[in-house]
């Protein structure tokens, strides 16, 4: 459901609002709030924090549109606003587009097209939303990004944002290519990084495909996330589709590439990590479960996919495994009965 503010002087306008849109109140498809000027809206703004549009007129009482529209980025950056208004020349709206209008719609009201420009309106807010939701989760900012989202992430509600932190249950997986360092010793840069972008390619298309999330590239070395139902089952499922899509590819440069996996499971902390003053975070998962997930992966050897005891209770009725016997694991006090994933 939408929430729209409806910020207006005239006293009418909220019944004809609700009239017109009431198949989609009574759907529960658009919520509506409603301010009778600049003041009151920045209050109910406040008060609603899940406002996605603003439906404003220019001339009001005590603050007027264009006033609130310069300070609707600072109170609800993520929030787009349409002008509606009688005051429909050329020149109002130049004026109301500058200060940071979405669209404009003229008095007398057409309601089929503020239906219309409503729905763009909440399009394009969800999109930033979506972008927003995607560079929280795997780190990537796509090489164009809305100049409102830049200006967002400058804010003290992004930095807040990123600083929300939550315990999970969910499986981490690390996959590292085997002796990858031997060739980037011996082989140009460029020759190193088409191999290892291609490599990642491929590991990155079956973890997308069982849901999983790309936490970081660790050199030659993948860091997954896999959260939601049977996440440790899927995490199993994507590491074996790796590892025989790899095994699969041919010898180049005298390199044959093979994997190594560290596959964990439980519950962790989810936030991010990093530095707020610089705006370098990575959101990540962090907790004994990555560690141990990470030792596995450095004690497999080519080829394997290890996980432990705990994790193979959980999974023995699906994957055929194997126990490899007891190791130590690095930093860990008790021996860890380990299980290889064998298909």
């Amino acid at each position: 459901m939408t929430k729209i503010l409806v910020a207006d002087d005239e006293a009418d306008l909220e019944l004809l609002i609700r009239q017109k849109f009431r198949q989609k109140i009574r759907e529960q498809q658009y919520d509506f709030v409603f301010a009778c000027n600049g003041n009151d809206a920045l209050e109910k703004l406040s008060a609603h924090p899940d406002i996605d549009v603003v439906l404003s007129d220019i001339n009001m009482p005590e603050m007027d549109g264009l006033t609130l529209l310069t300070k609707l980025g600072d109170v609800a950056p993520l929030t787009r606003a349409v002008m509606v208004s009688a005051y429909g020349d050329m020149d109002n709206i130049r004026v109301a587009m500058n200060k940071g209008a979405f669209d404009f719609v003229t008095k007398p009201v057409n309601f089929e097209d503020l239906e219309l420009t409503i729905e763009k309106t909440i399009k394009y807010v969800n999109q930033l939303k979506e972008t927003l939701q995607a560079i929280k989760e795997n780190n990537i900012l796509k090489m164009y990004v809305d100049s409102n989202v830049l200006n967002f992430m400058g804010t003290k509600e992004y930095e807040h944002s990123l600083l929300e932190n939550e315990t999970t249950e969910a499986t981490v997986a690390f996959i590292d290519i085997c002796g990858f360092t031997s060739i980037s010793e011996k082989e140009t840069p460029d020759t190193v990084v088409r191999l290892l972008n291609h490599y990642f390619d491929l590991m990155v298309k079956e973890i997308i495909a069982q849901n999983g999330i790309i936490d970081k590239f660790i050199g030659d070395c993948v860091m997954a996330v896999f959260k939601g139902d049977f996440h440790l089952d899927r995490a199993i499922e994507a590491c074996l589709a790796i590892r025989n899509r790899i095994d699969a590819l041919p010898e180049e440069h005298s390199f044959s590439p093979h994997v190594s996996i560290g596959i964990n499971s439980g519950e962790m902390i989810s936030g991010n990590i990093g530095s707020a003053t610089l705006k370098r975070l990575d959101y990540t998962v962090i907790g004994d479960v990555v560690n141990t997930a990470q030792r596995l992966q450095a004690v497999a050897g080519r080829g394997q996919i290890l996980i432990t005891a705990e994790a193979y209770e959980k999974v023995k009725m699906s994957f055929q495994c194997q126990s490899i016997g007891k190791k130590n694991l690095k930093n860990k006090e008790e021996v860890a009965e380990l299980f290889e994933v064998l298909n």
